[in-house]
């Protein structure tokens, strides 16, 4: 049986549709298992289990975990994430899970630090100390994040950012899930790090011109500061100041860190990821 933690996810979900594809029984776990139920619908009823779990409730999670021998981990970034995830780990280990999947985020760069990262690498180091079989999955940006620049995409033909034209690794959250999905599956490829990347990379300025032609008007790419982008999105964006810091840091990390694409995806699942090109074609709609 495998656990999954971050089902209504991005990846989470994505992972469990192509379970249900798979045939492979899963338990997803959920603070709201109704609303769980829903989004999975009557095609996953078969072969997923939804069960009541909080990551605060060690009680829960000792509960949702007996009977499984692995266990997916993906958690939104928060402030509490270390603490939560290094508990969790912990109460797999104790209840006899083997293997641990974790979605973690690209290495650490001591050059240009993002927080974010030194979070992800002490819970790595946490996991490594267990004793568990562990895969840790390592992506960089994700597509649908690219959906955060709607609004202003919408109304002022406009999205701004501090990447100048740096190129940046994207990647598809459905391929990710798909390589979860083998890692779960294939004990052959499990075990390991894996650094997941689209197969090109893109600038904001590139990313513009695309959709400039998908929806016919110009859609121009405006270069800030920092600290002005920062602000900015916090102010305006509404977002809570840590998740903008770490916006930012990413940015920042790009014009510092050379990217570069990896081929992890083909090698896994033998096909190539998923194209900027068809994501932003598939989401057109959103931004007219």
């Amino acid at each position: 049986m495998i656990v999954i933690i971050g089902a209504t996810g991005t990846i989470g979900s994505a992972l469990l549709k192509r379970l249900v594809d798979l045939g492979v029984p899963a338990r997803a776990l959920s603070r709201e298992p109704e609303k769980l139920r829903a989004q999975i619908g009557d095609n996953g009823r078969s072969t997923i289990e939804v069960a009541s779990a909080d990551a605060s409730d060690p009680e829960s999670l000792r509960r949702a975990f007996t009977g499984a021998s692995q266990l997916f981990l993906a958690m939104s970034n928060s402030p509490n994430q270390i603490e939560l995830e290094i508990s969790i780990i912990q109460i797999a280990a104790e209840v006899g899970i083997k293997h641990i999947v974790k979605i973690s985020s690209p290495a650490f760069e001591r050059s240009s630090p993002v927080a974010v990262a030194g979070w992800h690498q002490e819970i790595e180091k946490t996991l490594s100390e267990s004793g568990l079989t562990h895969t840790v999955l390592r992506p960089y940006a994700f597509m649908q994040n690219l959906l955060r620049l709607v609004p202003t995409v919408t109304i002022q033909n406009i999205f701004f950012g501090a990447m100048g034209d740096s190129p940046c690794n994207f990647i598809d959250c459905r391929d990710i899930a798909d390589v979860a999905a083998e890692v779960l599956t294939n004990r052959e490829v499990s075990g390991q790090i894996y650094t997941l990347t689209g197969s090109e990379i893109f600038s904001y300025p590139q990313i513009a011109s695309k959709l400039s032609t998908l929806l016919d008007r110009p859609i121009n790419y405006i270069n800030m500061e920092p600290q002005l982008l920062l602000n900015n999105l916090i102010e305006y964006g509404h977002m809570p100041p840590w998740l903008a810091n770490h916006v930012v840091e990413i940015q920042t990390m790009s014009t510092v860190v050379p990217e570069r694409p990896t081929d992890t995806v083909k090698r896994l699942l033998g096909r190539e990821p998923r194209t900027l090109d068809a994501f932003l074609y598939e989401y057109v709609e959103n931004f007219r």
